[in-house]
């Protein structure tokens, strides 16, 4: 059927497919992003899984120590549940934005490339609002991991 296409319209596909490639690159980099915000997800879980365990064992500082740790271990599923839901609306606007280049590129219609400009604009802002997010938990994460003092013995020694 392509063959039956006049040679500008085969030229044209080539050429839209060429403009593609941008956003597919993109595309590419939020399903790498989406694997990392969903291991963190994971590891995240499995520690208040473990810290819910040491809930009910747990008395006195400890007991105060376990319950704060808790209380951020839901905050952090909170960011990079935020985050990946920034980061999956942004792929679907990706998406779009590639089937609206085809569009556009195969049709004369001078609003499509406004509302491409638009859906680039709005995928990269999704994206920057789901890297704020992550950077939120990683943050949290840091703090969280922050050895406690009585763990870390002081050195009166001169050396």
């Amino acid at each position: 059927m392509i063959s039956m296409l006049p040679e500008i319209a085969k030229t044209d596909i080539v050429t839209v497919l060429q403009t593609a490639m941008a956003p597919a690159f993109l595309l590419v980099a939020l399903g790498s992003m989406l694997n990392i915000f969903t291991g963190r997800l994971a590891r995240i879980i499995d520690r208040s899984r473990l810290m819910q365990g040491r809930y009910l064992e747990t008395e006195g500082e400890e007991h105060i120590l376990c319950v704060n740790e808790l209380r951020d271990l839901q905050l952090r599923i909170k960011y990079v549940n935020s985050a990946i839901y920034f980061s999956v609306v942004s792929a679907i606007v990706v998406c779009l934005l590639i089937g609206l280049l085809f569009v556009m590129g195969l049709t004369i219609n001078p609003i499509l490339a406004q509302i491409v400009a638009g859906a680039f604009i709005l995928a990269v802002i999704l994206l920057s609002i789901a890297l704020i997010q992550f950077s939120r938990e990683v943050r949290t994460g840091i703090r969280d991991f922050m050895i406690r003092e009585e763990y870390l013995e002081s050195s009166d020694r001169k050396k």
